[in-house]
């Protein structure tokens, strides 16, 4: 069996130096304190040593390589001590120039068994962020904070880690603060077709409009222009008979002009747009440019589903990219379990959101975005998660 005694500052560089010498499948038998450095007892600082043991195949597998690497070492002092006495000759010195190039060749064929540091508490977050379907940047990231901003004796307590890390998925959501611009009163939804833009643009209208509370708040008009879709203008329409709150159809830039023109004295004008996949350029192309009807200063929002694949998320995003939205409005999140692949794109992209619906029921299943409502559908923490 091989013993070992490892010294280092912190316990990140004691265990670098224990796998990079023996591997990842060590045992540690002590921890203490100890003072390194310093000259004639002065200067020291505080400092790691681990004692442990490597046995079974793993020490097999040392032997062998630090026989084989023994090995490499002899056969490159063999090669220092042919090298030739340096004088001042241009033959001589071709020679030891070789001789160099040999070694470092010789050098980078030398094994280094490199493995990652299996602190406990570091496995454990990782195995959290991966069952919440965070994205492996995300996770490397905050693994890598870990390590570089806790203490020794904070990684050795689970609990504290798993606090301080949901601390940081919190602070890394950012919640969309809605200031209405001055001059403009234009709320526009776009996104694809299926994520539920026209039941949104409904649960918004009513939610100005204090249908909930029945009493009028602001003075509220819709206006779509999905003229494609089949039924979608009857839909939202039957929306705004229900609610009290008029809707109006556009197909053209100049309509849509002249609608907003019209209704400039509204509180809030929402705008449907109509669903489109962002692969099709050209389609995206004619709406933007129709939209420009609406006029500078809109408040652009993004719409897609929580159910939606993260690959195709991403795309979402950079293809509306061109409609200046400013926020991510995050619908069905009813019908998923899992956030952790919201959270990790939003930060990746350095998007804020601002409303989320959690059904199909009009106009009630809409609410204003919260960390909390997010990261409630974090599962396996035993910390009490808060907004």
């Amino acid at each position: 069996m091989i013993y070992f005694t490892e010294k280092g500052r912190t316990d990140y560089e004691v265990r670098q130096a224990i796998t990079q010498k023996y591997g990842g499948n060590y045992q540690i038998l002590t921890q203490s304190k100890i003072l390194i450095g310093g000259f004639l007892g002065l200067f020291q600082r505080d400092g790691l040593e681990y004692t442990g043991f490597i046995s079974g195949k793993e020490q097999q597998s040392i032997l062998r390589n630090t026989e084989k690497d023994q090995a490499e070492r002899n056969k490159i002092l063999e090669m220092r001590k042919q090298a030739p006495v340096v004088k001042n000759n241009d033959k001589n010195m071709e020679k030891i120039l070789q001789v160099v190039e040999s070694l470092k060749d010789e050098i980078k064929n030398v094994p280094n068994n490199n493995h990652s540091d299996e602190i406990p508490s570091i496995v454990g977050i990782e195995e959290f962020l991966l069952e919440n379907d965070f994205s492996s940047k995300y996770i490397k990231s905050v693994l890598k904070r870990l390590k570089e901003e806790l203490t020794f004796g904070e990684l050795q307590n689970y609990d504290f880690v798993e606090k301080t890390t949901i601390d940081w998925i919190g602070d890394s959501i950012k919640i969309h603060e809605s200031k209405k611009k001055k001059n403009s009163n234009v709320f526009i939804l776009v996104g694809p077709t299926g994520v539920g833009k026209t039941t949104t643009i409904a649960k918004l209208a009513a939610q100005k409009a204090g249908v909930m509370d029945g009493v009028v708040k602001n003075s509220v008009k819709i206006i779509t222009i999905d003229n494609y879709r089949i039924g979608a203008r009857e839909q939202i329409k039957t929306y705004g008979e229900i609610m009290d709150i008029p809707v109006s159809s556009c197909e053209s830039y100049e309509d849509l002009k002249m609608e907003i023109d019209d209704n400039s004295d509204k509180d809030y004008i929402f705008v449907d747009t109509i669903g489109k996949s962002p692969k099709d350029f050209e389609k995206l192309g004619e709406m933007r440019r129709l939209l420009e009807a609406c006029g500078h200063g809109c408040e652009v929002h993004l719409a897609f589903s929580a159910t939606t694949k993260t690959w195709d998320i991403r795309e979402i995003m950079k293809q509306y990219y061109s409609f200046g939205y400013e926020s991510i409005i995050i619908t069905k999140l009813d019908e998923t379990t899992r956030s952790g692949n919201l959270i990790s794109l939003l930060k990746e992209k350095e998007q804020s959101i601002s409303y989320i619906t959690t059904g199909q029921m009009v106009p009630q299943d809409i609410e204003v975005a919260s960390k909390s409502k997010i990261m409630s559908l974090l599962v396996g923490s035993k910390q009490v998660i808060r907004g």
